[in-house]
């Protein structure tokens, strides 16, 4: 074993004999006839209020306890799971799963990690720096204040000729505390909690229309949790929906709002795995090293930025994490690829995913993008655009893994001279994504916080839109 009982135990879910219990089932797996073995225990708690039309409507608590066993032998593999830690029963689970794994198919690329490219800094599970020690101090009472404070039903004032119909709130809290080990040394620890707040206010016109607005917000950190706004935020995006208007297709500008942004970088990411690749299923093939999108395309995974979503110090393999570039300047750095893959293509191993994509701001107009001197988002690129579409919502559609075509829905609102006019629905944008990343115009600095993928309001030129 890398670190003992004592050097990772450290406060939180899982307890030094769970974390023994742990080594014991590799252990047991080990004397059964197992060449190697990984085992991953996680625990998790999680509490959410919810809220309708001002009214405690639901209280939900669950708590949720398993051992996954990963067992490697005579070149097969399997993968077990069960929720009971008792060290004569798991003796008999790890035997039982090691029989399983003699029956299956042989495949000689399955094995552990070289121990060389495990992570050594993860040992009390607090060195991501996400866990609020505040968590243990919550109760009942709180919990519920926090959800009525989110409420603004019967006591907000919507504009005339339209009124709340309903208002849906809900506040959330979790901690979740994972130990991996396996039998090449390795031991590791990360445990996070998280606040949540969300809301969703649905209003009606003189017309009888209905529209819906959603908004949430979400946090390591009760303290930078951003506590009653998301109803006010929710009723907002409903009622800047009512009256939209039909809108002809053709070739324009877009703009996509920061929170829905990642829609359009989820297809890249994906596409640069190395499992869809090997597989025929990726539209980035063989794109490793090669300039494929405009150079204003930059996206690096910060996976070891401290106490920002999604920050991990290894994998479920247990591989380190690093920061590194995704994409550098239209250039693409990296595919994603664990153990399995590298093995099995012959490609060196980077990591099984990106942690914290976050992506650079661009101007196509080589002006300056400054944190210091203020927000470069929605608001601004519009006024730069002229005339286009605002997207603020995806409505269904998908994106073809082999060929990066793609269709969406959308709704948002048509601007014209760099002003947002009036709504539109119902229209579909279609392209190729190669394409639409070679047409990017601008990239703002106006990623949501609360977010893991650090996505801001994007510019494209010239996107096909059917009304």
């Amino acid at each position: 074993m890398g670190q003992s009982n004592k050097e990772t135990a450290a406060p939180g879910l899982i307890s030094g004999e769970e974390m023994r219990l742990a080594e014991s089932c590799m252990a047991a797996a080990l004397r059964s006839g197992a060449d190697q073995v990984r085992v991953s225990l996680g625990k998790s708690v999680l509490d959410s209020y919810s809220m309708l039309n001002g009214v405690l409507d639901k209280v939900s608590h669950s708590a949720d306890r398993s051992i996954f066993l990963y067992v490697f032998a005579d070149n097969r593999y399997g993968t077990f799971s069960t929720n009971m830690l008792d060290e004569a029963e798991l003796a008999i689970f790890a035997e039982r799963a090691v029989k399983t794994v003699g029956m299956l198919s042989e495949d000689r690329c399955r094995r552990l990690p070289d121990p060389s490219l495990t992570a050594l800094d993860a040992v009390s599970g607090r060195e991501a720096g996400l866990y609020d020690i505040g968590y243990g101090r919550m109760d009942t009472g709180r919990r519920l204040a926090m959800a009525e404070g989110e409420c603004i039903f019967g006591k907000c004032h919507a504009p005339e000729g339209c009124r709340v119909i309903s208002e849906e709130c809900e506040y959330s809290d979790s901690v979740d505390d994972n130990y991996l080990i396996d039998s090449n040394g390795f031991a590791g620890r990360h445990t996070e909690t998280s606040f949540a707040v969300c809301s969703e206010i649905t209003v009606e016109d003189r017309l009888g229309n209905k529209y819906s607005g959603y908004w949430w917000d979400s946090s390591p950190f009760l303290a930078t949790l951003k506590l009653g706004r998301c109803s006010a935020e929710a009723l907002a995006r409903a009622v800047r929906q009512i009256g939209p208007e039909s809108h002809e297709g053709g070739r324009m500008k877009m703009v996509v709002d920061a929170s829905v942004s990642s829609r359009l970088v989820s297809p890249l990411l994906s596409a640069l795995n190395a499992s869809s690749i090997q597989q025929e299923n990726s539209f980035l093939k063989g794109s490793e090293g090669k300039e494929m999108f405009c150079r204003g395309l930059t996206i690096t995974d910060a996976a070891r930025t401290p106490g920002k979503p999604g920050s991990r110090l290894f994998d479920t393999e247990g591989v380190a994490t690093e920061e590194r570039d995704i994409i550098r300047q239209g250039k693409v750095g990296m595919y994603f690829t664990n153990t399995y893959m590298a093995l099995k293509m012959g490609i060196r191993q980077t990591i099984e995913s990106a942690s914290r994509p976050v992506l650079m701001p661009y101007r196509c107009d080589g002006g300056e993008i400054r944190p210091e001197a203020g927000s470069f988002g929605a608001k601004e690129i519009i006024g730069l655009c002229g005339d286009g579409i605002y997207v603020t919502g995806f409505n269904g559609g998908n994106c073809n893994s082999t060929t990066g075509d793609f269709s969406y829905g959308i709704e948002g609102f048509l601007f014209k001279d760099g002003e947002i006019r009036n709504p539109v629905r119902e229209m579909l944008i279609t392209g190729n994504m190669v394409q639409l990343w070679n047409s990017l115009l601008y990239a703002g600095n106006d990623a949501r916080e609360c977010t893991r993928w650090q996505i801001p309001a994007l510019c494209f030129e010239k996107v096909d839109f059917s009304g």
